[in-house]
């Protein structure tokens, strides 16, 4: 093997060369260190020929007297330099990803051009004994002409380095840049790109993105800030409206406890007064189902209260009516009574109030009555191990017991008060010839019923226990050997 070498260095080195390349070429998607290594390596060996050969990098390549032994130790030489930068460049890369990860391509992209243009100098002083002073002069101007040719791409590079060294944003965080809004999914030498809420793609330089304002809606990682904001009549009382904005919040569970949501009133006119409901979310994801569910929320408790949203205001005032006849408008199951049938049935509703914390219908109880909420917040707990927990909460409008009218079945859930609340009665003795006579109404209860059969049932499913394996390895492993 040694004497192959000396015997034909040039060709050792020509073929170390082609080695590298391969190595570092058909084995690229396996990651790991060993291919830095086997670079490092062949760089060594390849530097150890040619040093050996008297083909030294620094110097002016040998063999002067053979023309074409001259030029193919020439190329050697300048090869020599150019493997040196890229192998250089490639390790100092490795330990940047170490530290800085994808987020600093464009700064070891810039770093590996200026190891490779000092390679080129150099190999042109030493192997081709070329005056630098007048290259360096003569790329001097050049560098002056592209630079004024290419002032905008250069700014939007430059910028971009800016961007990754100083990180406002990284890879899949949710930002907005200048008024655009979306997920970060490229950080190159030009620009920015978004995907946006509505799947397109925003394209932006980074010589503007490091002008504009930039909002990072993913920092900090584990809370995500929503709003919404909601206009209402000017004449309702303030505190009743925030005291319906706070129920509303209460109801929604998803919200982050801390920092806890807030409601704050924001402008005033003539023609109505607005209010802002502020929270924080733990996933992205959720800020859109959240703030419809918020909304939806907010309507409802304010519907209750007796306040209109001022989109929603009549312009003729509504007729009087009492709360039980208020409340039946309001229900998607008894809605659909006729206006006689609604009169009759409010008549027979009683009203009940229940503090907060106070059970309202405990699990494994058959109720002989239904229960409309009318106002305030109620707290469904479902036991899961021996353990409960809270599945669920309602708002005005909803029902509790519907199982012990339609199938004389105990509750799954304890329904309690987590907010002060009012609730309206019906005794199963008056609604359940009604459900008869109505069977749009007993199918909506049915189905009501069923789907909370299920998400019970999907909410307290243990899950199932993975077999431990047990074997010669796993008595090792527990031994600690």
């Amino acid at each position: 093997m040694l004497s192959l070498i000396s015997d034909h260095p040039m060709l050792c080195a020509l073929a170390l060369i082609f080695i590298d390349i391969a190595v570092w070429r058909l084995f690229s998607a396996n990651p790991g260190n060993w291919k830095l290594i086997a670079r490092l390596v062949i760089f060594a060996v390849f530097s150890m020929v040619l040093f050996n050969d008297g083909m030294n990098p620094m110097l002016v390549a040998p063999y002067a007297d053979n023309t074409a032994l001259h030029m193919a130790a020439t190329a050697l030489q300048i090869g020599w330099w150019l493997f040196a930068a890229r192998t250089l460049t490639v390790l100092l890369g490795a330990l940047m990803m170490q530290r800085v990860g994808h987020t600093g391509r464009l700064l070891q992209d810039l770093m590996g051009a200026v190891i490779f243009l000092i390679a080129i100098i150099a190999a042109m002083a030493y192997v081709l004994d070329l005056p630098v002073k007048g290259v360096l002069a003569t790329s001097g101007a050049v560098a002056i002409i592209v630079g004024l040719a290419l002032q905008s791409t250069l700014s939007d590079v430059f910028s971009g380095i800016v961007l990754n060294t100083t990180k406002p944003y990284q890879l899949d965080d949710w930002i907005s840049i200048d008024g655009t809004e979306g997920r970060v999914t490229d950080i190159d030498w030009r620009a920015t790109r978004l995907q946006t809420a509505q799947g397109s793609m925003a394209v932006i330089p980074n010589s503007l993105a490091a002008k504009a304002k930039i909002i990072n809606f993913s920092r900090p990682a584990d809370m995500f800030g929503l709003a919404v904001s909601l206009q209402v009549s000017p004449h309702a009382r303030p505190q009743t409206v925030i005291e319906a904005l706070e129920r509303a919040m209460q109801g929604c569970r998803p919200l982050l406890a801390k920092p806890a949501p807030s409601v704050a009133f924001k402008t005033s006119a003539s023609g109505g007064v607005e209010y802002e409901i502020s929270g924080f979310v733990p996933s992205m994801p959720l800020k859109r189902e959240v703030r419809n569910q918020l909304y939806d929320l907010a309507f409802r408790h304010l519907q209750a209260a007796g306040v209109g949203l001022l989109s929603a205001t009549e312009s003729s005032a509504p007729p009087a009516m009492s709360g039980a006849r208020a409340l039946l408008e309001r229900s998607s199951i008894f809605s659909t009574l006729r206006l006689e049938e609604k009169d009759t049935f409010s008549q027979n509703m009683t009203l009940h109030s229940y503090r907060a914390g106070e059970m309202i219908l405990p699990a494994e109880e058959v109720s002989d009555h239904l229960f409309i909420v009318e106002t305030g917040v109620v707290s469904v707990m479902l036991s899961k191990g021996g353990h409960k927990f809270e599945a669920g909460r309602m708002g005005p409008g909803e029902v509790i017991g519907e199982a012990g009218i339609l199938s004389d079945e105990a509750t799954l859930a304890d329904f309690s008060a987590k907010t002060f609340c009012t609730l309206y009665r019906i005794e199963k003795e008056y609604l359940k010839p009604c459900l008869d006579a109505r069977h749009d109404i007993s199918e909506a209860m049915t189905a009501l019923l069923d789907f909370r059969i299920h998400t019970a049932q999907v909410l307290t499913q243990e899950a199932p226990v993975v077999p431990v394996k047990k074997g010669f390895l796993q008595w090792l492993r527990h031994r600690g050997l």
